[in-house]
């Protein structure tokens, strides 16, 4: 039997890791869910929806762990008809092409991202596994990291990158919108990415935005698709106390350009790419109502 209530509690507390992690993490425990005995095939999708509705809503506003949780939802629903064993093995492939998927549109944003990094001086924020992707896969000339507190990451995700054998150089937040002067790109990881094209994503990215704006610096988002979210910011569940504590709403209008796995999208074009996935809506539609 798998411990839920412990995965939920372990989502809800985490203050180190971002979304990518909490995605591999919310279908790990949905295809532990999936063994559990249960009579027949729609048993064990009600199982999984309540399940994913919990997962769900541990972090309202991180976009990995909906998305994640969406995504096995439409698939689970749409095979309602199996029987339970052959339902429980395309689960098990849905699952593990959805953790490996990850590390595919990863690699596939790093190379989307090549033309911008060639040659570059990256400034970036906070300690994105996607952003760190697309920095070893291309190395810029320079990166410049800030520490990124409350929790300070930016300090290890630093030491990450100078072990890789690049150039980098560690900021106090405090001094990052200054060090901007030097860098010809800002580039940050994404939590969530909302239909408006907001971006959610730790506390002091809006100053870094402005600032690289204010500069004619691009501000560039990497993003998996999983991310994005079928709803406006504005339309967002309440951040719970581990947001509000460390994550903020930054306005599309300072976000330059979208990269996916699919390519670039401007901030008012993100709400199409959504309207052409249609696990996003599906997946989101089925844990609407523990967000009612």
């Amino acid at each position: 039997m798998t411990d839920l209530a412990a995965t939920v509690e372990e989502l809800r507390e985490d203050r180190e890791h971002g979304a990518s992690w909490m995605a591999r993490r919310t279908v790990e425990a949905l295809l532990e869910v999936a063994e559990e005995p249960v009579d027949n095939v729609d048993a064990l999708v009600d199982q999984l929806v309540d399940a994913a509705r919990q997962l769900a809503e541990s972090r309202p506003r991180i976009g990995g762990i909906p998305g994640a949780a969406g995504r096995v939802l439409a698939a689970a629903n749409g095979w309602r008809h199996l029987e339970l064993e052959d339902f429980r093995q395309l689960l098990r492939e849905e699952g593990q092409g959805l953790l490996d998927g990850r590390l595919r549109a990863a690699a596939s944003i790093a190379i989307h991202l090549t033309d911008r990094l060639d040659g570059a001086v990256a400034a970036t924020h906070s300690a994105s596994a996607t952003v760190r992707e697309a920095l070893l896969h291309k190395p810029p000339t320079r990166v410049i990291c800030t520490v990124s507190d409350p929790i300070g990451e930016g300090r290890a995700f630093a030491d990450g990158l100078r072990s890789e054998g690049l150039d980098v150089e560690l900021v106090e937040d405090s001094a990052a919108p200054a060090a901007l002067a030097g860098a010809t790109i800002l580039l940050l990881g994404a939590d969530t990415v909302f239909l408006d094209g907001t971006l959610c994503n730790k506390v002091g990215t809006t100053v870094l935005a402005q600032a690289a704006q204010e500069r004619g610096i691009p501000v560039v988002v990497a993003a998996e698709i999983i991310k994005l979210a079928p709803m406006e910011a504005a339309d967002a569940p309440d951040p719970g106390p581990a947001e509000r504590e460390l994550f903020e709403l930054t306005p599309p209008e300072l976000i330059t350009v979208i990269v996916t796995e699919e390519g670039e999208f401007t901030p008012t074009e993100i709400a199409h790419l959504v309207d052409r996935t249609p696990f996003l809506r599906e997946g989101y539609a089925l844990l609407q109502p523990a967000r009612a």
